[in-house]
């Protein structure tokens, strides 16, 4: 196996096949898989782990979720999350995952997981790869849909522990471990403060996507490119306030990972209306679309990519754009590519 796991590939004919009945092929890469957990399942989650969350109905769960804003975001995280601690939990979400994705044409993701919170509480590090790794492995067979992980540094802790995680992301590249990310508090900790880690990753064949042009701007960005050497960035939308930064993110084939849901919710844009991903596109970033964390802001990747097409992306191209931004061998790329190509794109819907 070459950079992760085999190459999953069904026969691509069959994408035209089912085209009145399906919804169009889709690539995702930039999903939590903590924040994928609905309601119902994280209670049962709870209730076997002896873990209190803080409501104990589906709908007091689904109200305590709502986002307001940033700060409030990640109170939310840290209170249901907490949930999540052993193999068969993780497991069971990304199988959970997976059905979502193949309902909503989705083959392929790129998925997030945050192996150091777990770890903290007691978790030890490898039953939060093998339970996600294996669970990758049976939603393949079972769902097929391939999903491969880019473990997320958590920047609020100690970059001793960002190295043990990445140490631990290398050691599973051929489960589907692909790439590194960086999550966490932008605004309190810039990416130079990560350098080591990542230039690990980068040594042990892991590629980087981390969270920048967030909650932070410009200087954050750039921090990521030339510090990190991203090959992708998670949202990257605060690039447009300076137009030379963006030109040098299209001029570097750089793909821009743009969660318009969130990034509403969270108060990176004030509206969808003016969110930047038109001045992204024009500029000639290429940008993939992102549910980012749709159990906890109600949304779904069909949804953020109905609000791109309304802001002026379309099907093909969001499928494209990301196909120039996956971190998979070569295989699974031919793969996806055979299955955009012998897709009728022509009026596409959801």
């Amino acid at each position: 196996m070459s950079g992760g796991a085999s190459g999953f590939s069904p026969d691509p004919a069959t994408a035209n096949a089912v085209a009145v009945a399906a919804p169009y092929p889709k690539i995702e890469l930039h999903v939590h898989l903590e924040a994928t957990v609905r309601p119902a399942r994280l209670l049962e989650i709870a209730r076997r782990n002896d873990v209190r969350l803080p409501a104990k109905t589906e709908a007091g769960l689904a109200r305590f979720c709502r986002v307001k804003d940033f700060d409030h975001f990640i109170r939310v995280w840290i209170r249901t999350t907490k949930a999540l601690r052993h193999e068969r939990d993780f497991h069971q979400i990304v199988m959970d995952y997976a059905a979502d994705l193949a309902a909503q044409g989705c083959y392929y993701a790129e998925a997030l997981f945050s192996p150091s919170e777990p770890m903290v509480r007691g978790t030890p590090w490898q039953e939060s790869f093998e339970g996600y790794c294996s669970g990758a492995a049976e939603a393949r067979e079972v769902h097929g849909v391939d999903i491969r992980f880019t473990p997320d540094i958590t920047r609020d802790f100690p970059v001793e522990i960002a190295e043990h995680l990445v140490g631990w992301a290398v050691k599973y590249r051929e489960r589907g471990v692909v790439g590194i990310s960086l999550g966490g508090s932008e605004h309190r900790y810039p990416p130079a403060l990560f350098a080591r880690p990542f230039a690990l990753a980068r040594d042990g064949g892991l590629k980087a996507a981390p969270h920048a042009g967030e909650v932070a701007g410009t200087a954050s960005v750039r921090g990521a490119l030339d510090v990190l050497h991203a090959d992708r960035l998670r949202h990257g939308v605060r690039a447009v306030e300076d137009p030379a930064l963006l030109v040098d993110i299209a001029t570097r084939g750089i793909v821009c990972d743009v969660t318009p849901t969130s990034n509403v919710l969270l108060g990176v844009v004030p509206s969808l209306a003016e969110h930047p991903l038109p001045r992204m596109l024009g500029a000639g970033v290429k940008c993939s679309i992102s549910s980012d964390d749709p159990a906890l802001m109600g949304t779904s990747l069909s949804h953020d990519c109905q609000a791109a097409v309304s802001l002026g992306h379309t099907p093909q191209g969001m499928f494209e754009h990301a196909l120039g931004g996956v971190f998979c061998d070569d295989a699974t790329k031919a793969w996806l590519r055979a299955l955009g190509e012998a897709f009728d794109w022509a009026g596409a819907t959801c």
